[in-house]
């Protein structure tokens, strides 16, 4: 095995104890409030259904939301940064199971380069549900 192969996985530790993410704009910000916009936020959960499966909107290269129906919306704050996302590239999401949990790996990627373009890992799901009446 070649050395650098083996420091790989020491420079990726090293690297995602500094990881600060970035703030969001104004208008990601106005975008997130107005999708959750008379939702309250739950408790933190690890996993999530995938059904429906085609429902994230990305926020930005650190937050996706993950929209079930018009009561139920899941905030999920990446660990790690898949800056491509907010430039509008592909999210793709590798996952096991019918779930999609904290630490499942994502990567954005340019459909017409074919370049990956970031890499992170899902974090916690926050639901924001409507109130009960």
């Amino acid at each position: 095995m070649r050395a650098w192969m083996c420091l790989a996985p020491l420079a990726l530790a090293a690297c995602a104890g500094n990881y600060q993410p970035q703030p969001l704009t104004e208008k990601q910000t106005a975008e997130m409030d107005k999708a959750l916009a008379g939702l309250v936020p739950g408790e933190k959960v690890n996993c999530i259904n995938r059904e429906p499966q085609t429902n994230f909107t990305v926020i930005s290269g650190n937050t996706l939301l993950y929209r079930v129906n018009r009561k139920l919306v899941y905030k999920n704050d990446l660990i790690g940064s898949c800056a491509g996302l907010a430039r509008g590239d592909t999210m793709i999401v590798r996952t096991w199971g019918s779930q999609y949990c904290r630490g499942d790996i994502t990567t954005s990627a340019d459909l017409m380069t074919g370049i990956n373009t970031g890499s992170c890992a899902l974090g916690d799901f926050t639901p924001y549900r409507a109130p009960a009446k």
